[in-house]
């Protein structure tokens, strides 16, 4: 009997489809990595025991070691996507897991910096092998379209959790 990936019924979903076309596969540099693994967190932010509980990393967002992570704002069951930048910066970039997917569906690395995230893709880029089957696959199983401007999406998220999540960090990070 094989165990879940998380208590998230929707990343479950995802890892599964994972398994079966690839890590990085369908969005570019994209993955589920080990559920709650809070060493880059310890190493690039902070070891601080609130810090480390508030937030669960699960998934890598760049090939240069951006990651994401959910926040524990309160006890909601959908809980904002929190990008983590390999060279600084951390950002609400999604208010749940499902629209966190929607931005997967532009196929391109966040680039992440101390004063916001930017998803850019050029038109003539090609798409991740599998890029159509998990379109497809998001349409099936959640009824989510692609994201046609991430932009929008992020500031939907920034407007909603951005100032909170801002405060929140505060009280670890004293930067």
């Amino acid at each position: 009997m094989s165990t879940a990936y998380s208590p998230v019924p929707e990343l479950n979903l995802l890892h599964a489809f994972q398994e079966r076309h690839g890590y990085e596969s369908y969005s570019e540099c994209f993955g589920l990595d080990d559920w709650n693994d809070t060493s880059g967190l310890e190493a690039g932010w902070s070891a601080d025991p609130g810090f480390l509980a508030g937030l669960i990393p699960f998934a890598r967002a760049t090939g240069g070691g951006s990651f994401y992570a959910l926040w524990r704002i309160d006890d909601r069951p959908d809980l904002p996507v929190i990008v983590f930048g390999d060279e600084g910066g951390e950002h609400v970039v999604a208010r749940n897991v499902r629209e966190l997917f929607r931005l997967l569906t532009f196929d391109s690395e966040p680039m992440v910096d101390h004063d916001g995230v930017v998803f850019y893709r050029d038109p003539d880029d090609e798409h991740s092998e599998h890029h159509d089957a998990f379109v497809t696959w998001l349409a099936d199983r959640f009824g989510l379209a692609p994201a046609d401007d991430p932009a929008t999406l992020v500031a939907a998220a920034q407007a909603e959790f951005g100032d909170a999540f801002a405060t929140w960090k505060r009280q670890y990070l004293d930067w």
